[in-house]
């Protein structure tokens, strides 16, 4: 047990990547962190990720955290120096039909611009780059060369190892049960295993980001979300030569997971809302089936692929499928919170701008300013100039 005399400049609540990422960065400015993490690192949304390391969005902001995330992990020895973050490059294809192909254009402009390695492709170059692959609805296609996976697990372990190196304290099995207020203040967090004193509270709880929210007086419309994924052996004679594929046409997404597996995700039929607390149940057959079509349709050749296990994975979703970053509520009360599903690429610099914002008062390296909270009641939903829709369906 502990009490008020125990303290931290700044306590984390939350060790998946996204709270891992931001207790090195403030730890690695001098800053005495505490991460609490009800279960264990990466235990949640994390630890179930599909793990793409990819720049390509439809919002400008959503694309500038995964640039500016994209160098950790390609020198991850240089910029984080413990663990190892397991990038492989694979490349990564977002394919559109003739609908969308003007708004992924733009995109691709928008994402040059930036400078991002990235191009449109045709039919027959997503043919080359995924053999075998069905491509008479693709209208185009962008390609980024330098994309690829990463082991999102050995990212949030990696972070959190770089923070304690620094002088940052961990304790798991730690729930945090509500936030201290000493008027319009955060003075501190109770938990299951005793009381901490702090001025800054960060509330990066993943699903139970709203639970935790609302001990502070803080309503965060983040609700559970459920998406399913499987893993799939290749057939005999094919190799993993083929890029991360996000499938527009097919609500699915696939990628290689080392040298005789194929990764496969849906984007539809997504379970949202219920208690984050209630027990993962595992894909039944007709979701398994429906998967092994999906993606068939796109390389017939899976047909003789194998299933090798399957689970779902949580995460906390936002009504605009956007982030929640910044201040909110209570001074010194902090969301980090709402990924919906896509927070794995950014966790970087996410941890690097609210580091910023936390100690300089403004985000500097990217301006995380309409991540607000208070754009849900301003109605100022986050969507790009070139949107291609909702991502979970």
């Amino acid at each position: 047990m502990c009490d008020m005399r125990e303290s931290a400049d700044v306590v984390v609540v939350g060790a998946g990547v996204q709270g891992a990422s931001l207790a090195f960065h403030l730890a690695q400015r001098g800053t005495k962190v505490l991460v609490l993490e009800r279960q264990s690192v990466a235990a949640g949304a994390t630890g179930r990720s599909s793990g793409f390391v990819r720049m390509h969005y439809d919002l400008r902001s959503d694309a500038e955290l995964a640039w500016a995330s994209f160098p950790y992990f390609q020198r991850w020895s240089e910029l984080v120096g413990d663990g190892d973050c397991g990038f492989v490059q694979t490349g990564f294809l977002q394919l559109v039909t003739t609908d969308l192909e003007a708004n992924l254009r733009a995109n691709v402009a928008m994402h040059r611009e930036m400078g991002i390695e990235t191009r449109v492709v045709d039919a027959g170059v997503v043919a080359d780059l995924v053999p075998g692959a069905i491509t008479d609805d693709v209208a185009a296609a962008a390609f980024e060369p330098l994309s690829g996976y990463a082991d999102p697990s050995g990212t949030a372990a990696g972070f959190l190892a770089a923070a304690r190196r620094h002088g940052a304290r961990f304790m798991s099995g730690c729930r945090a049960v509500s936030i201290d207020l000493q008027g319009d203040a955060v003075v501190g967090v109770t938990t299951e295993r005793g009381s901490f004193a702090t001025p800054i509270v960060v509330d990066v709880a993943g699903a139970w980001a709203g639970e935790v929210a609302r001990t502070a007086g803080v309503d965060v419309p983040v609700q559970a979300w459920r998406h399913d994924t499987a893993y799939f052996g290749l057939p005999d004679g094919r190799g993993a030569d083929f890029p991360i594929v996000i499938d527009e046409m097919n609500e699915i997404y696939f990628r290689p997971e080392g040298h005789e597996t194929m990764l496969v995700g849906l984007e539809g039929g997504n379970e949202i809302g219920g208690s984050p607390d209630r027990p993962m149940a595992g894909l039944h057959s007709g979701a398994v089936e429906d998967m092994i079509a999906r993606v068939c349709r796109r390389v017939p050749w899976m047909e003789e692929g194998t299933l090798r296990t399957m689970h779902g994975g949580q995460d906390g979703i936002t009504p605009d499928q956007h982030a929640i970053l910044g201040a909110a509520g209570p001074d010194g009360f902090y969301l980090a919170c709402g990924f919906s599903g896509t927070g794995f690429k950014t966790a970087p610099a996410v941890g690097l701008c609210l580091t910023e914002l936390i100690l300089d008062g403004v985000a500097s390296t990217v301006d995380i300013s309409a991540y607000g909270l208070e754009r849900f009641a301003e109605g100022r939903a986050l969507v790009g100039d070139h949107p291609y829709g909702a991502l979970w369906r």
